[in-house]
């Protein structure tokens, strides 16, 4: 059984991953059938989801930055409506501070930081004070330069001693061991053979003492390999989920929740 530790609460799946369904309140995902707001949100309730991740700034592949006020305008109604009828943990895909604070005002749960606690220096000791699980995720640069150096001597050790490094950083503000999870950006500043290695060993990162979060669902790797443009990617992501999760990843991100959680259900029943 897999648990995710709140503020004040634990939630835990009887599935092999907990299911993070995605709502991209922006008008520029590169997967456009993921965007949207409140009714997004409630149709990936309904399909099973264990947590929703609410976006407010794209950070595909050459996006803009955007700034906070604009950002929070996008995300807390979405939360708010959400609260009005569901206490689902809502995750917020954000590395700013003022984002963040109002959304957790607002009602939500969780940071999921593309930086990992660096772009902004206030994000940690607020975390650590409202006892806010973090997830930290690697990646190079900024969304708008990442995919400019994809060069490594060694993508993992290189992936795992960055992750090490901001795991270190988030104890050292205060935050809570169980309320770390590990993101290796896949797609973040990454080759194709690379991102795939990462998958291979998500298992492995940290010597498997945090819980992992794979972000997988329909990205350019999975058409680089099946030949497959955006919307036809569905195939691949499950497969490369469910691998993930075979070789230790605690929780997936996806676009298309029902289609995940069914296709864990039978994963569960094959392992037993």
């Amino acid at each position: 059984m897999k648990t995710l530790n709140l503020k004040n609460r634990a939630v835990t799946t009887g599935l092999p991953a907990f299911v993070m369904g995605i709502v991209n309140a922006t008008p520029d995902s590169f997967f456009d059938k993921s965007r949207g707001g409140l009714d997004e949100a409630l149709r990936l309730i309904d399909e099973g989801a264990d947590i929703l991740d609410i976006g407010g700034e794209s950070t595909r592949p050459g996006s803009k930055y955007v700034e906070a006020e604009e950002e929070i305008r996008r995300v807390i109604g979405v939360i708010e409506g959400v609260r009005k009828v569901s206490d689902i943990p809502i995750s917020v895909d954000t590395r700013k501070f003022e984002v963040m604070k109002a959304a957790f005002e607002a009602g939500a749960d969780i940071l999921n930081d593309i930086s990992a606690l660096e772009d902004d220096v206030r994000l940690a000791p607020f975390c650590a004070e409202a006892g806010i699980p973090v997830i930290l995720m690697h990646k190079r640069g900024n969304p708008s330069t990442m995919q400019k150096n994809t060069v490594y001597e060694n993508v993992f050790d290189e992936v795992n001693e960055y992750l090490k490094s901001r795991v270190d950083f988030a104890l050292k503000e205060g935050i809570a061991p169980e309320k770390i999870w590990l993101d290796p950006g896949i797609g973040f500043g990454k080759n194709v053979p690379d991102n795939f290695e990462l998958m291979r060993r998500c298992g492995e990162l940290l010597g498997g003492k945090y819980p992992v979060l794979m972000a997988l669902s329909r990205k350019s790797c999975i058409g680089e390999v099946t030949g497959r443009p955006v919307e036809e990617r569905l195939s691949g992501t499950l497969t490369a989920d469910l691998l993930s999760v075979l070789v230790g990843a605690s929780m997936i991100r996806v676009h298309d929740v029902a289609a995940a959680v069914d296709s864990l259900k039978i994963l569960s029943a094959f392992c037993g």
